[in-house]
């Protein structure tokens, strides 16, 4: 008979490091001797095949529509404001909006903004490489995903400036601060649904070749996307698309700034841009874990958790598994396939849409970053985000390198 989870003698997690870092030593020192834990709000699993297992098996269910809740979030106008995203849905639900979407987030697709992502990130460079310093979060990864969403969208460049407040301030539902900013949140999700139908408006009267055309051609073809769902999926690019690439690319670089002889290696091999990005993600990836709420009793492992039950698979835990990625602790750019993908994408029907797009982003930014900033460094104190945000990064990253 399977022992109920609250039944078990396991290790509480009743700490807060300002440090990523130091938050996933301590978790891994508690992993070596149980696979789950006490967290506060959830049992936290730690292991590869363990995280992997919750997040493919459908009886586990997105908790993003619970996130204001599981944050403390009680105000009512944020309540109202809920609907069905493709981030939450489930079931038939969640496989309709997928099969619908999906031709529009291929690898092909991505890969013809290749071009401009090179143009946007040279044009972001420009003013720093002369001075040879610079802060890159700032000058560099916070501004390099948006033009691209705005070229995927087919929307006005002019408006990158709003997508980036949208994108962070609309995120901070998923924040342990969020109670504390709903003013800031509500503010941001009525102002970007205004602009987001208007901008579905206008592609209806003047279609064009770009993602929004595209899913609009999928609303109308027999099996369509409502209204509400085009702005749900909109939405959910240009929050989804942002601030997880600008932190990412700010986590990847802090990591090489660690290791020269990798940053080199990169400049002299291009070529391993695809690996590195693979590389940095498992390494020191800006998403370091999820949630998912059990839709039924379920066993697994000789442990019940009832209906209800919250757990957390730690993502930079299971990053750093032995018994899937051989001599874990060491980054290496080089490193030859483990057969199991790193996890920070996720896995299972809740695997990023948007991969393949944050994928090449992150190629074509390590790539040329790596040839226009030889001899890279840390230039004084990197800030970093809380250990209690969504999504991790630097605020600032100072950085010195030979001008060029």
């Amino acid at each position: 008979m399977a022992t109920p989870v609250s039944e078990l003698e396991i290790p509480t997690v009743d700490f807060v490091f300002a440090d990523a870092a130091e938050q996933r030593a301590a978790l891994a020192q508690i992993a070596k001797s149980s696979w789950i834990a006490r967290g506060s709000f959830a049992y936290i699993v730690f292991g590869y095949d363990d995280c992997q297992s919750v997040l493919r098996d459908r009886r586990w269910q997105s908790v993003a529509s619970m996130a204001s809740e599981l944050m403390g979030v009680q105000d009512e106008r944020i309540k109202a404001r809920r609907r069905e995203s493709i981030l939450s849905a489930e079931g038939d639900v969640h496989t309709r909006l997928r099969r619908l979407v999906a031709p529009s987030f291929t690898p092909r697709s991505a890969d013809k903004l290749r071009p401009f992502m090179r143009e946007v990130l040279e044009g972001l460079l420009a003013p720093v490489t002369p001075n040879g310093r610079c802060d890159l979060a700032a000058d560099v990864c916070d501004p390099y995903p948006i033009p691209i969403i705005c070229e995927l969208l087919g929307a006005p460049k002019s408006d990158w400036k709003s997508f980036s407040v949208w994108a962070e301030d609309v995120l901070r539902i998923f924040n342990a601060t969020a109670a504390d900013e709903v003013e800031i949140i509500l503010k941001a999700q009525i102002e970007l649904e205004e602009y987001t139908r208007q901008l579905i408006a206008d592609r209806r009267n003047k279609p064009a070749d770009d993602l929004l055309t595209s899913l609009i051609a999928a609303e109308e073809e027999g099996d369509r996307l409502s209204e509400d769902e085009l702005v749900m999926m909109v939405e959910a690019v240009i929050v989804g698309g942002t601030d997880t690439t600008r932190n990412q690319l700010g986590c990847s670089i802090a990591l090489f700034a660690e290791h020269p002889d990798q940053w080199k290696l990169l400049a002299e091999r291009p070529e391993l841009a695809p690996r590195a990005v693979e590389e940095t993600m498992r390494y020191f990836g800006a998403v370091r874990s999820t949630a998912r709420i059990a839709s039924t009793d379920i066993e697994h492992r000789g442990v019940l958790f009832p209906k209800g039950t919250l757990i957390s698979p730690a993502l930079a835990l299971a990053n750093r598994d032995e018994t899937v990625f051989a001599d874990a602790d060491r980054f290496d750019i080089t490193r030859e396939p483990a057969g199991q993908p790193q996890m920070t994408f996720g896995s299972g029907i809740h695997y990023c849409l948007g991969a393949a797009l944050s994928r090449a982003e992150q190629q074509e930014a390590l790539a040329i970053l790596a040839k226009r900033l030889p001899n890279m460094r840390i230039d004084g104190d990197v800030t970093w985000k809380p250990s209690t945000v969504a999504i991790y990064g630097p605020e600032k990253l100072p950085l010195t390198f030979t001008p060029n």
